[in-house]
């Protein structure tokens, strides 16, 4: 039996789904091994990578709405892993920035992390791994372009 294009569309997004699913859920079991959950440990790789950033850019760019964000913040701030820093120019705008100890935080994770997203992987060799990119990049993309 022929697929047709709504069929195969359909097998493709399941899967991505499920494929998205596993991947998540093995990569989120070692950041929760450090009492964190994903979007906390998204938060502080981004300041980490990135410096201290406001707090509405790490909104957007870890894709959280901004109620959720707050509770982010207030939580890792809590644990004395982040800080807010007041704008001098423009009150209106609150910097986040990681302190000392989210930083050993983060320097403590990442290694192990990026070994574990390498290894997750590893099912696709480098050539797959750049097409997969590509293709996965190019959807993704085309999706967004619909809205």
């Amino acid at each position: 039996m022929m697929e047709n294009d709504t069929d195969r569309a359909l097998k493709l997004f399941i899967v991505l789904s499920r494929a998205s699913k596993v991947i998540l859920e093995e990569a989120h079991r070692l950041i929760e091994q450090y009492e964190l959950n994903p979007t906390e440990f998204g938060v502080l790789e981004l300041l980490y990578h990135r410096g201290q950033q406001p707090i509405q850019h790490i909104g957007k760019k870890i894709l959280l709405r901004s109620g959720s964000m707050t509770y982010v913040v207030d939580k890792l701030e809590k644990r004395e892993l982040l800080e807010r820093v007041s704008c001098e120019e423009d009150k209106r705008v609150t910097y986040i920035s990681i302190t000392e100890t989210g930083t050993e935080l983060i320097r403590s994770i990442f290694p192990e992390h990026e070994k574990n997203i390498e290894m997750l992987m590893s099912g696709l060799n480098a050539e797959e791994q750049t097409t997969a990119i590509e293709l996965i990049r190019k959807l993704g993309l085309s999706v967004r372009s619909l809205s």
